[in-house]
């Protein structure tokens, strides 16, 4: 059995979860997620506390377990607390301002690049050079914080571009005569 499978994901009070044929749900004060479950993995509720196991001995379904577990342990914790990922913007003029469902971004280019928000992710720029992004699927405001940062990646010679607020970029040293 997955070791990361073995711990069992404990479901804090407030939180509900339903088990029905392959799918779990789970509510909370943040909002509700749903996650299929794949055949090879079973799901059992035991008092306050999910467990997750693999229906047969492949090394497939040992895996999907673990995973499966981590899934579902996400999802506790972004209906409860929620997930946030913080970019930062470096340059020159670069710049980002919040308007509503979207995100307006001043990077250099001829043109205004929008950014529009999914359903479940807000955003917030707390200053011109700053956005930060929360909701509660964790899978949908990482892949909104790649989308954004993939508009400009941060270049290795000078740094600037939108990057995340812990990366770290090493620069590059400039060719020399």
């Amino acid at each position: 059995m997955s070791r990361v499978a073995k711990n069992p994901v404990v479901v804090p009070a407030g939180i509900e979860v339903s088990l029905s044929a392959g799918q779990i749900f789970i509510k909370g004060p943040l909002g509700s997620l749903t996650q299929v479950l794949k055949g090879d993995v079973s799901v059992e509720r035991q008092g306050d506390a999910l467990l997750c196991k693999a229906t047969n001995d492949s090394a497939q379904a040992d895996a999907m377990s673990g995973t499966m577990r981590a899934l579902l342990a996400n999802m506790v914790t972004g209906v409860s607390k929620g997930f946030e990922r913080k970019l930062t913007l470096v340059g020159v003029g670069y710049r980002a301002a919040a308007a509503g469902d979207a995100v307006n971004l001043t990077l250099g280019f001829s043109h205004p690049v929008v950014h529009k928000m999914p359903k479940g992710v807000k955003v917030a720029t707390p200053t011109q050079t700053e956005i930060v992004l929360t909701g509660a699927d964790r899978q949908q405001v990482g892949q909104v914080a790649a989308e954004i940062r993939a508009y400009r990646s941060p270049e290795p010679y000078k740094g600037k571009g939108v990057r995340y607020a812990d990366e770290v970029v090493i620069l590059k040293e400039t060719k020399k005569k």
